[in-house]
């Protein structure tokens, strides 16, 4: 194998971590995100799990969709589409985090 050949090797790992890690952390946000705004609405303990793995499994592949989702459910309450924008975005960084802390638990 050439150090070219390994080179592109290396370069292909690791856009394939970073995919999986993008993945995982906005799986991991909606989560968040989702459990949140069960909160905001009322929901119960089961309703609240409910809805936030509805939130993982039906909006994964775009957080626009996500966005307007949550927004759409807490119009009634008065959270405007920023403020769950702005959720969003605590809950991603809260999810990267997560991941982090996790990972460097797992390389110890």
């Amino acid at each position: 194998m050439t150090t070219f050949d390994k080179r592109e090797q290396g370069f292909e790992a690791k856009f394939a971590h970073d995919e999986e890690l993008m993945f995982k952390a906005a799986a991991r946000s909606n989560k968040l995100l989702g459990l949140w705004a069960a909160g905001q609405l009322g929901l119960s303990a089961d309703a609240a799990a409910a809805y936030a793995t509805a939130l993982v499994t039906d909006n994964l592949a775009n957080q626009t969709m996500t966005l307007s989702k949550v927004s759409s459910d807490l119009a009634a309450k008065g959270i405007s589409r920023e403020q769950v924008a702005q959720k969003l975005q605590e809950c991603l960084h809260q999810a990267l985090a997560q991941l982090a802390a996790a990972a460097s638990k797992a390389g110890d």
